[in-house]
């Protein structure tokens, strides 16, 4: 059965900084585009970022660009997310999301296969 579980949110005053983890079980995502993605209260998902397989290309939103960084390690199957200079309109659940099948869109939701359940960020002000 495959798997992605998010860890590492929680309640930060604005101007913190968190750590998102998204272990992959059940299947080796190595040679996958991994994404992050959020949705807030009453809001559609957005795009986060996303990582190429080697971790060679990034791509991010730009409502996050120059504070969050995605990164990966494919030896644990596990993708990151650093989220610095948090804001409170970074306040939303965080889903990690797996494209399987190597599309050219990367921020589309309807381009990743598998998602985890999420993990809420709650940033105060």
């Amino acid at each position: 059965q495959v798997q992605l579980v998010e860890s590492g949110g929680g309640l930060v005053q604005a101007g913190g900084s968190l750590r998102l983890s998204c272990a992959a079980s059940g299947r080796t995502f190595s040679s996958d585009r991994m994404g992050w993605f959020r949705q807030a209260p009453g809001k559609g998902r957005e795009f986060v970022a996303a990582i190429a397989w080697s971790g060679g290309m990034t791509l991010y939103g730009d409502t996050v660009k120059g504070r969050f960084t995605i990164s990966r390690d494919n030896a644990k199957n596990t993708v990151y997310l650093q989220m610095n200079s948090l804001k409170p309109e970074d306040t939303a659940i965080y889903y990690c999301a797996a494209d399987t099948k190597h599309r050219t869109n990367w921020v589309y939701t309807g381009a990743y296969d598998y998602w985890g359940q999420g993990t809420q960020v709650t940033v105060s002000s």
